[in-house]
């Protein structure tokens, strides 16, 4: 298979911000939320410094290797800040500890808890922003852009023409304290953002077992026409929990919130609360998917269950709905204290669905429109079961008192 034209893998960054103090990590390495970090550092460049142009035409790799290799030098002198200042920034991959050659998307072998790369058997190629064994980093900008331009990515792999497993626009391996706000991310060529160790895959995962834990996904907007706004799993073989979403908004999607797993993975997706989301025009609101598939080889063992308990979706809007909830666990291992609070989906006047699908996952629900008529959710959160769901907020429990109220009056 003849090799592509690198041209067509470089990216824009537009007015984006990186700030970040980097160096190795002691200790843990679960990928935790910190929101101990803070912004101001003593040492400051411009990428312009560095012969970087914001033409959306030059090519300022090897500007962002080289910014990047020297602010390094101040991990131990407090951090430091790249400043990138408004403009068409074109770049290819570059890493935020080491200083690389010029390759635009170069090849790296696969993750360790994958076995292979995710979409073909060997190596991978590394995403655009990359770095591993990092604390205290910080991505942020003034509502900046971080444009993968993909497409030709998602092309290839829908005509089986790639050679090697797609990058993705962030990756960071082995991170603590990381923060990544106020931007926006599109067009990626594979998955947006991508914490490593968080996740893993089967066997190799389960062997690997490195948790993600204390993740927290706050004021998230956005729009996917093909995938999920949000997926936990279906890599989750190193176990995943603690995980807080608050304040998404999501539209013209295709999935809102999904939950992703497969008999083979084991590990654990637990301790997950989502609150204060709206949706609009999501053709399925909220899915649990038990039976994924996709195994790294066939000697992953279909005995290793995934447990799937304890998730939450409280105070949850949204219009032109789909399906609301299309929840499918696994026979023999059912997900459990699944539990629906204060959740209004209005679903399509046209729509031919049940609002509702569950098969082997049980759980609670109170204030739900409309209803879920799963026999598995028959039973009210209030006032017996309040301890077996996840993270409720004090508001609701307050409003416990008042069952009488409809839901929309509770939101």
């Amino acid at each position: 298979m003849c090799e592509r034209e690198t041209e067509l893998w470089y990216v824009l960054l537009v007015q984006a911000f990186f700030y970040g103090a980097w160096y190795s990590v002691g200790g843990s390495l679960h990928c935790e939320y910190s929101n101990s970090v803070i912004l101001h550092r003593p040492h400051s460049v411009s990428i312009t410094e560095f012969g970087a142009v914001g033409d959306g035409v030059t090519l300022n790799t090897k500007a962002f290797q080289n910014a990047l290799f020297y602010l390094n030098s101040f991990s131990d002198k407090g951090g430091a800040k790249l400043f990138v200042p408004a403009g068409q920034w074109l770049t290819g991959s570059f890493d935020l500890i080491s200083h690389l050659t010029s390759e635009n998307w170069p090849v790296v072998d696969p993750l360790p808890s994958y076995g292979r790369g995710r979409e073909l058997p060997g190596r991978r190629h590394r995403s655009l922003i990359y770095g591993q064994n990092l604390t205290d980093v910080v991505i942020t900008g003034e509502n900046g852009t971080i444009d993968g331009q993909g497409s030709v990515w998602w092309d290839w792999f829908r005509h089986g023409e790639l050679n090697y497993t797609r990058p993705h626009i962030v990756e960071l391996i082995n991170t603590t304290g990381l923060i990544i706000s106020n931007l926006t991310f599109l067009n990626s060529p594979f998955w947006n953002i991508h914490p490593v160790y968080c996740s893993g895959w089967d066997e190799y995962g389960i062997s690997y077992a490195r948790p993600s834990s204390k993740i927290k996904i706050n004021r998230l907007t956005g729009q996917t026409t093909s995938s999920s706004g949000i997926a936990i799993g279906s890599e989750m073989s190193g176990g995943v929990s603690d995980i807080y979403i608050k304040d998404l908004h999501l539209f013209n999607s295709n999935t809102g919130i999904r939950i992703k797993t497969s008999p083979g993975r084991g590990g654990y997706v637990r301790n997950v609360h989502v609150s204060n989301v709206k949706f609009h025009n999501v053709q399925k609101a909220i899915r649990f998917t038990g039976k994924y598939g996709e195994h790294p080889d066939e000697n992953f063992d279909p005995k290793a269950l995934p447990v799937i308990e304890k998730i939450t979706f409280e105070n949850i809007n949204g219009e032109d709905i789909g399906v609301a909830g299309l929840l499918e666990g696994i026979e023999g291992d059912e997900f459990k204290n699944i539990c629906f609070l204060n959740v209004t989906l209005t679903v399509k006047k046209n729509s031919k669905k049940a609002p509702w699908k569950c098969s082997h996952v049980r759980g609670y629900s109170q204030w739900v429109s409309p209803e879920i008529t799963c026999d598995s959710f028959g039973e009210s959160i209030f006032p017996e079961h309040s301890s077996d769901c996840f993270g409720l907020s004090e508001n609701n429990l307050e409003k416990s008192s008042g069952l009488s109220r409809s839901p929309w009056l509770l939101s």
